[in-house]
This record gives structure tokens, sequence and C-alpha cells, in this order.
């Protein structure tokens, strides 16, 4: 049987070496030979979308420090989560571009830390760019888009004129995700040739969804079962999984994966990707941590070898080089 060699995927750039989303991070994934990298989108108060992993920036920016901003700081509900800090829709392109990037958890990354407020906020435009340069593909996320509709932005619309400005809209390069199903129903409406992935969280249910049918939502583990498979292979082109439904755990965190709905979607000729592979202690299986802390790595090489050998069809990495490494080494 010949060996299925997933895409490798730099997670956000390399944020497990620089800050998450700044040109360095995504410099550094595509000097390290993924095959694409993955910008999450949210918009601008004037329409822009820009690649943050949400649209609260608190503690991925520089704008706690900034006391021209001090006054926008405020609470929010996104997604049913209370948060209280800054957010992107609060701002024009222009003041978010003024703004620098942080590491997200500095006391996992302190390496990365080490090169807080360097690099400015991006947009989207400045990641195409920059995939295209590198010659690397580009799988967008879409962050948020029931929220940011009932906030006026249409963020299927959006993209479209993101990517049709850059000439990505029909690169072959181009898959975009999101863990709302209805935005990438729209973007099929609007024609999009890209092929769609539904993500798919370890619990819960889609947020859309859930405001739209309350109770009766279709929860992610409904989409991984026969049925719940036949339909998203009328929609989409794949799924991504969270890593852990792979891998199956039981209570003590012992992997039983491979689990069966990996051939099962292939059986309905869709992709299976999953995120997100990182090697420290604290993203790993139980059985798979080592001593030395947060920061250590675990034994991630035996964890990533379930993931291997599920013959899975791409892999989000937040270290380009050892994902790299391990997924191209047989």
């Amino acid at each position: 049987m010949p060996v299925r060699r997933p895409l490798i995927i730099g997670h956000r750039g390399a944020p497990g070496y620089l800050p998450e989303h700044s040109r360095s991070s995504y410099a550094r994934a595509i000097s390290a030979g993924v095959d694409a990298v993955e910008p999450d989108v949210v918009p601008t108060r004037d329409g822009i979308l820009v690649v943050r992993h949400e649209n609260e920036i608190g503690t991925t920016t520089d704008v706690s420090a900034r006391a021209e901003f001090a006054a926008r700081r405020r609470t929010a509900v996104v997604d049913g989560e209370r948060l209280e800090g800054w957010f992107t829709e609060d701002f024009t392109w222009a003041e978010l571009q003024t703004l620098r990037c942080r590491e997200r958890i500095p006391a996992v990354r302190p390496r990365s830390a080490a090169h807080d407020d360097e690099d400015p906020v991006l947009c989207l435009r400045d990641v195409l760019d920059l995939a295209r340069a590198g010659g690397v593909g580009v799988v967008l996320e879409i962050k948020h888009a029931a929220f940011f509709a009932r906030a006026g932005f249409d963020m299927a619309a959006l993209v479209e004129g993101e990517l049709r400005d850059a000439g990505w809209w029909d690169d072959p390069g181009l898959v975009i995700e999101s863990f709302e199903p209805l935005v990438l129903e729209r973007l099929r409406e609007r024609g999009i040739p890209a092929p769609l992935v539904q993500l798919v969280e370890a619990s819960g249910a889609p947020w859309d969804l859930r405001e739209r049918d309350g109770a009766r939502a279709p929860s992610y583990a409904s989409m991984l079962t026969p049925t719940g498979l036949d339909a998203l292979a009328e929609s989409v082109e794949g799924i991504s999984p969270d890593k852990r439904l792979i891998l199956a755990p039981d209570r003590l965190g012992r992997v039983r994966g491979p689990a069966p709905f990996v051939a099962e979607a292939h059986d309905r000729g869709m992709r299976v990707l999953t995120w997100t592979c990182r090697p420290e202690n604290p993203f790993l299986l139980p059985p798979f941590r080592r001593s030395g802390g947060a920061a250590a790595f675990g034994d991630y090489e035996r964890e990533w070898a379930v993931l291997r050998d599920a013959r899975l069809d791409g892999v989000f990495v937040d270290h380009p080089d050892l994902g790299v490494e391990f997924f191209r080494a047989r």
C-alpha cells in the first residue's frame, strides 16, 4: 500500500518559535518547507480582514500598553463566551497596523515571547502575498462568522472580495475552513471553487447552528457518525477534527486510535486533516509527557506516529521544521 504523506500546514505560521500570525512566523514556516500556511481571519471596523485567532487582541498584541486605546477596552459575548479586552471590530485597519504581535502563551514558549513587539499585525492580503512569493498554499480559517453577521459583517462576502482582489479566488493552493457550516454554505453559494473543510471540535456543537436551532443543533460528535459523514460529503470536501478525536484516548489517556471515522470519511471521498501537532508537554496526551515542565518537549513522536499511521491528508503544526522532518520521514 503506498504511503500517504499529509500536507504540512504551518498553523498560524510557526508559533512554536515566533509570535503567531506575525510576518516572521509565516516566513519561518515557509522557509521550513511547509506545503501551506494557515491564517485565521476577523474583520476590522472598516471591513479589512486581519489575521488573528480571535477578535479579542489583548493577549496577542501590545494594545494593553497603548494609552491611546485604553478607552476601547470593553466586555463582549463572543460565541457564548464573555470576554473582556480589545476587539478588532472596534479598530480601523490603519489603527491595527500600529500594534505589535505578542506571544500568546509565554510560560510555555518563552523563546517566542522574546520576540514580542517586533512585528506588526498583518492583514489577509499580507499573508496571501507572502504565500504566493514563497510558493506555498493557504488554508484560510473564517472565525466567528455568526457573531460578526450580527455586527453587520458578511464574512463570506469579505473573504470573496479579498481573495478576488489578491488573485487567490481560484488558486489551486487555496483551502477554506470553518467551525461554522453556514458560512461555508454561503461561500459555496457564491461559487468558490476552493475545497471547503468542516472543522470539528472535541465537544459541543457549531455556534451558528446553536444560534439558529437551539437544542436541536447537531453536535460535532454527530458529524463523525456514518450519517453525519454522509451529510458532510454532500456539502464539503473535507473534515478537520481535533487530534484527540483521532487519537481516541481512554480515560487514562492511552491511545486507542486511529478512530474509524478517518477511514469512513476517506471512503466517502473526503479529505481528513487534524489540528494541532505540538511537541510541548501540555499539548500531549498524558502517556507522552516527560519531565521538565510545561515548556519541555514530551515524547511527541510517539503521539504523532498514530496520526501518521492514520493516513491523514493534512496536519497543522506549530513547529514546522519538526512537522516536516517527522511526517515526511517515510
